[in-house]
């Protein structure tokens, strides 16, 4: 009985995780969730008490999934290059969804930025996760006294180009800023830093 309770809290969690970014987390109800999740209504009470908890789980599962994603990259790329370079590729695996829906972590973050401060503050982890894994990258590839600050101007470019992708729906553009930000990377690792 746990598993098949750890499944259906799963599967509540995994379809309130797509709401959240397809429609926000604003507009999504928890009818919406209930819907989405196939779960009777009465039964979703028992898992979470109220959306808020509903969102915490999804950020909790975003976190996890993130970290074993960038676990797996750590074990499959050799440099810090290229594990550089897979990570600027989300942007144009992900073409698609950006154009339509925007960055997941950026729009989530944004809105509950403007008066939810509280769930904010959780929904940030999913870029200090990241931060501190690039911060590693940019570490090992020889520079260690500018991670961070390298790590945040690659987040924030990737930010820049996932806003005006969504904004424009343009492919040409997110795959243009891309090859641009590799190629950055490609200079900086040749020891050119007099760009960005």
């Amino acid at each position: 009985m746990a598993k098949k309770s750890e499944r259906t809290r799963q599967r509540i969690v995994e379809a309130a995780n797509r709401l959240f970014y397809h429609k926000g987390y604003n507009q999504t109800s928890f009818s919406d969730v209930v819907d989405a999740a196939g779960v009777p209504r009465g039964n979703i009470y028992y898992y979470f008490k109220t959306k808020d908890e509903i969102l915490e789980a999804a950020i909790r599962y975003r976190v996890e999934r993130i970290s074993l994603m960038l676990e797996g990259w750590n074990g499959t790329y050799r440099t810090p290059i290229e594990r550089l370079q897979r990570f600027i590729a989300i942007l144009t695996n992900s073409a698609d969804a950006i154009m339509r829906y925007g960055c997941p972590m950026g729009t989530l973050n944004t809105e509950l930025g403007k008066d939810q401060d509280a769930l904010q503050e959780q929904a940030e982890n999913l870029f200090k996760l990241f931060e501190s894994w690039l911060s590693d990258q940019f570490a090992e590839l020889g520079f260690a006294g500018r991670a961070r600050e390298l790590a945040l101007r690659l987040m924030a470019h990737g930010q820049g180009i996932s806003v005006m992708a969504h904004v424009h729906s343009d492919p040409a553009f997110l795959a243009r800023e891309t090859a641009h930000l590799r190629n950055w990377l490609d200079r900086l690792a040749d020891g050119d830093d007099d760009c960005a």
